[in-house]
């Protein structure tokens, strides 16, 4: 049963600045932008009181800008958003891949990369994506921004690096060389608007068939997204061939940790996982 709203209130900031003032005083204050989990989680009666600050529509947190060395993503930037952005299309498909796969259009519109972030789910679309191409959040509060490697950015279920009165900025994404090839898939119930039961992003560089550089990334197999370290070090510096394959789909069983949910069983996703992983690396031989 939902609590009544008298339960909650809402602060709505007319600055960036402004918001950080309320949340560094009230370190129980909780930021919210697009508000697509939040709604889901008070229709639900699992919203617990207490005060909620108002991100959505905030100067600053919006847009995706082309740096020296990096994209600059801000963490109010919608999945329609980066739809429909050339760069990261051209430089990050992965990226435009998952957005496209997160609910329907109205979640598009309103739901927000920084968002998608903080809700710390390890099905979430986009975060696997992030982790293959190298990201790096920046935080703000009132004492200033610090930047966190997202590998490093998610510590538990549901636990982050980021400290009461802070809240995300942005997502910078290095730029890469030449010869990287990228596959995104997710593997869910239905082909549209489901919580992913596996997600893969893995990025690749080649040279004369040897591999040379590796991103393997997993959602929804781990109380994280993560990254898998074994199945990479089991792939860089050999060619892949139907041994080399092997060796990482197994590696890979080290790497991940799936559990039994409503959605599917361990053994399931430890099958689809490894699948998915020849899929992509089987994929990789063939000329780009």
């Amino acid at each position: 049963m939902a609590l009544p709203l008298d339960s909650y209130s809402f602060a709505t900031p007319a600055t960036l600045e402004e918001a950080l003032s309320i949340l560094g005083a009230d370190r129980s204050a909780r930021p919210f932008a697009g508000g697509t989990d939040l709604m889901v989680l008070l229709e639900a009666g699992h919203l617990p009181p207490g005060r909620f600050v108002n991100l959505w529509g905030l100067p600053g947190l919006r847009g995706i800008h082309a740096l020296e060395d990096a994209v600059a993503i801000g963490a109010l930037t919608t999945y329609t958003d980066l739809r429909g952005s050339h760069v990261i299309a051209r430089q990050y498909p992965m990226l435009v891949h998952a957005a496209a796969e997160t609910g329907g259009v109205a979640t598009q519109n309103r739901g927000t990369i920084g968002g998608n972030i903080a809700n710390a789910s390890p099905a979430a679309d986009t975060p696997p994506t992030l982790l293959a191409y190298d990201a790096e959040l920046e935080l703000q509060s009132l004492s200033g921004t610090r930047r966190v490697p997202y590998h490093r950015f998610h510590t538990g279920y549901k636990k982050m690096e980021l400290a009461p009165g802070e809240i995300i900025r942005r997502i910078l994404l290095p730029r890469r060389g030449d010869g990287w090839r990228d596959h995104y898939r997710k593997v869910g119930t239905r082909r549209a608007q489901a919580i992913s039961k596996v997600c893969l992003a893995g990025s690749i560089r080649t040279e004369e068939g040897i591999v040379r550089e590796v991103r393997i990334a997993f959602g929804s197999v781990a109380p994280v997204v993560l990254r898998c370290a074994a199945a990479e070090k089991a792939l860089t510096g050999r060619s892949l061939n139907p041994s080399v394959i092997a060796d990482a789909q197994a590696a890979l069983a080290t790497d991940i940790a799936p559990i039994d949910d409503l959605r599917s069983t361990a053994r399931y996703r430890l099958r689809v996982a490894q699948n998915l992983l020849a899929e992509f690396l089987n994929g990789a031989k063939t000329p780009g």
